[in-house]
């Protein structure tokens, strides 16, 4: 029977030096394709492969699309690509961003769970916000086996945290503990196959550059009231028990909370071009009160000067929802902090 031989790693903020440190501890003749999808600037993103070949035993490499994969291999997901796991081949998706990102880590463990399903493991590892929880869930549902890191030890644990609460790991370990385990896991023998759940061929492909369906879309969740922050489209709710995620049919795609902040910056946006547009509109109302003096009408003037101050008050309206906007953002952030 074949062992586990898809280790899927997936992390953010701080994942960097985490790792580099599993690098290190791998053993040259790890028996699994390692697969690695990290949101990091392209200035890190760049050299990752050559500090991850010189951290440990195993060669390190950016996919390239169609590759045969290799085990005692470090495969990185690319800037701006989905990583996807097809067969005994890599695929770089070319699909919307998911979770505010390119790549993201759901695509690689949904493509895990649909192409490997007992075969793989999934791993969450330090980051912000909740990017792989979703695929997580997916690749468990799979018969995958799930591993996350204790949010304790996490150098930033809200990734970490949110996977651990709506996919409910298999297994909560610290990073050092991580070697061993995945070393352990990855000799097993995998169990048989389950049934790939539903809707998951379509988000793999959406991922990989395939086209988005209507149709298909309300197959798979309910259509909700909000719109895409990326295309302004219709979103679908998808409710997978703790877990609630947001997809519109072009394929962005965002877990709940990442959702609130997207709107959240679309907000923010809006009430910066109509400060910007009302702070316009009482410098040309003070302009045009100043012309009219100099040319001795002064009803006008007098008019423009009174709708200056209407202008003026409009702004402030707009400058204290702005204030606002920012406090609850700023107490949504403290209360996370708490609970992670």
């Amino acid at each position: 029977m074949a062992n586990r031989d898809i280790l899927a790693i997936g992390t953010s903020a701080g994942g960097f030096e985490a790792l580099r440190f599993l690098a290190g501890e791998f053993s040259r003749d790890l028996p699994a394709s390692v697969l690695v999808v990290i949101h990091l600037s392209s200035q890190f993103r760049s050299a990752l492969d050559a500090i991850l070949t010189q951290a440990g035993p195993l060669p390190a490499s950016f996919a390239v699309d169609g590759e045969r994969l290799e085990k005692s291999h470090i495969y990185i997901a690319p800037a701006e690509r989905h990583l996807i796991v097809e067969g005994g081949h890599l695929r770089l998706g070319s699909g919307p961003r998911e979770n505010n990102a390119r790549p993201a880590l759901d695509p690689l463990f949904r493509s895990a769970a649909l192409c490997c399903g007992p075969r793989s493991v999934g791993a969450v590892l330090t980051g912000t916000l909740g990017d792989g929880a979703a695929g997580l869930q997916a690749l468990k549902q799979s018969g995958g086996v799930t591993v996350v890191q204790d949010p304790s030890d996490a150098a930033f644990a809200e990734m970490p945290t949110t996977a651990l609460i709506r996919s409910k790991p298999d297994h909560v370990v610290s990073l050092a503990g991580m070697p061993a385990l995945f070393e352990k896991l990855v000799r097993e023998p995998a169990g048989e196959a389950v049934p790939a759940a539903s809707g998951l061929y379509y988000e793999v492909n959406v991922a990989s550059g395939g086209r988005g369906s209507m149709n298909e879309m309300d197959q798979i969740g309910r259509r909700s009231v909000l719109a895409c922050p990326d295309c302004h489209g219709i979103m679908w709710e998808i409710n997978e028990g703790e877990l609630v995620r947001y997809r519109c049919h072009v394929g962005h795609a965002y877990t709940a909370e990442i959702m609130s902040l997207a709107i959240d910056e679309n907000l923010k946006r809006a009430f910066g071009s109509a400060l910007r547009a009302l702070d316009e509109r009482v410098a040309l109302a003070r302009k045009l009160e100043v012309q009219a003096i100099e040319s001795g009408r002064t009803m006008i003037a007098s008019s423009w000067a009174t709708k200056a101050v209407e202008f003026e008050a409009e702004a402030n309206v707009i400058r204290d929802s702005i204030r606002r906007t920012d406090e609850i953002a700023a107490r949504f952030a403290d209360a996370q902090a708490l609970d992670a």
